[in-house]
């Protein structure tokens, strides 16, 4: 049996080991300094508490350890518990030496920029928050040290100094969680904008070798088809007395027409000025004739059409590719299985919806990640071009491919357009 192999850590989870690593040195950092004040300044602590706290903070440690070998990923919810609780435990600790005149209490900065540098908005501002909130109180609760006091206190006041260090804090936690927040966010933006732009340029490289080997064969593809055009002609003539056979050759004929149509159809939308420039359509309409099309191509097919019940038309920007792109799709559903394929049209305010939902065998969830992003099929002699080009094609138009696996069995479709103004 091969070993289970740990999963893949998530953003958050490599954030936890960091943060894990970060408090081991820190509070390893606190005990031998709480050990050189004892044993050589002679600070007066309650020491058995403040060990008790670096005791029961190396505990969380481990326990943090103990979980990062479970297989489940850390989301910001568990992160955001860790960082609470490094700052309750500094302030137990800050408690029982000195409170907020304890030289280590601006600390509580080191929670406030992992947290503005990894969480979202809303949870970075809550450790901020906490931080403060911990230092206030430890301001007026807290054991005091004498070797660590501050003079000039007032019996029922706090020192100018340990104000004016309150707030250094409460500004420093502020603009730490503001900025580096800000440009944690504009990293992270770049990083996903960076990433998409290398996806987009390497689809395209390849969509343009395909292409340039369509054009390729599209040229060499004429002269077969018409060499059979001529024999199935002939075949014709000698079948006349077999109805059956006449019936099939007409059929044949047909189909190698409809390749010869498409065949030039593909040179004449070559002209790079007309795939620039999309036609704005009524989608119900663009389906509908888009499936008519579709369904002399694929006579065997049985199907069903369901356009949603909403108020106003479904338009959308739509040209040649994109068609060919959706009998793709349409033809992928087919071949797994062509009875009762639904097709379903949908839209609402910004996007228009098409569904093409079979009754086959499903997607495979080893592929089914990869699927629209490289040649893979999900036929068994299937070389996954149609699939990769259709993903390309409605991507360039602004929109999306997702593919499902039905819970009644099958494969959903789902073909997501942006939806567009009607042209004046």
């Amino acid at each position: 049996m091969t070993a289970t192999q740990p999963l893949p850590l998530s953003t958050p989870s490599r954030n936890l080991v960091r943060l894990t690593l970060v408090r081991g040195i820190t509070w390893t950092g606190f005990l031998a300094g709480v050990i050189f004040g004892v044993e050589l300044l002679g600070f007066e602590l309650r020491v058995k508490a403040v060990i008790g706290v670096v005791l029961a903070m190396a505990l969380v440690n481990l326990a943090t350890w103990w979980r990062l070998g479970r297989h489940r990923v850390v989301s910001h919810v568990e992160y955001l518990a860790h960082l609470l609780v490094d700052v309750a435990g500094l302030t137990l600790l800050f408690y029982f030496t000195g409170g907020s005149s304890n030289p280590f209490i601006t600390y509580y900065l080191v929670p406030v920029t992992i947290a503005a540098a990894t969480l979202p908005w809303r949870y970075a501002w809550i450790i901020a928050t906490s931080a403060l909130l911990a230092y206030s109180l430890l301001m007026v609760h807290y054991h005091p040290v004498p070797q660590l006091a501050h003079g000039g206190h007032a019996d029922h006041g706090v020192s100018l100094h340990v104000l004016g260090m309150w707030l250094n804090f409460a500004l420093s936690a502020g603009l730490v969680t503001f900025f580096i927040y800000k440009m944690a966010h504009a990293l992270r933006s770049r990083e996903q904008a960076l990433s998409r732009t290398r996806e987009a340029a390497l689809r395209n490289e390849q969509v343009l070798a395909v292409a340039t080997q369509a054009a390729g064969t599209a040229h060499e593809l004429g002269t077969p088809l018409s060499t059979m055009a001529v024999l199935l002609t002939e075949m014709h003539d000698d079948a006349r007395g077999n109805p059956l056979l006449v019936k099939d050759i007409e059929l044949l004929r047909h189909q190698v027409d409809t390749c010869k149509s498409r065949l030039r159809q593909l040179v004449e939308n070559a002209d790079r000025r007309r795939m620039e420039e999309p036609q704005v359509r009524d989608a119900e309409m663009w389906l509908a004739g888009v499936v008519q099309r579709w369904l002399v191509l694929r006579p065997d097919v049985s199907h069903r059409m369901e356009v949603a019940e909403r108020r106003g038309r479904p338009w959308i920007s739509v040209d040649t590719t994109l068609e060919q792109a959706l009998t793709n799709l349409l033809n992928n559903a087919a071949d797994a299985n062509p009875d009762d394929i639904l097709i379903g049209l949908d839209w609402n305010a910004e996007e228009v919806i098409v569904d093409i939902r079979d009754h086959g065998p499903g997607v495979a969830l080893s592929i089914a990640d990869q699927l629209g992003e490289t040649f893979v099929s999900t036929k068994s002699k299937g070389l996954g071009i149609g699939l990769f080009l259709s993903h390309a094609t409605i991507n360039r138009l602004g929109g999306g491919v997702s593919l499902y696996n039905h819970p009644e069995g099958g494969t959903l479709t789902e073909v997501v357009l942006p939806r567009s103004e009607p042209a004046s």
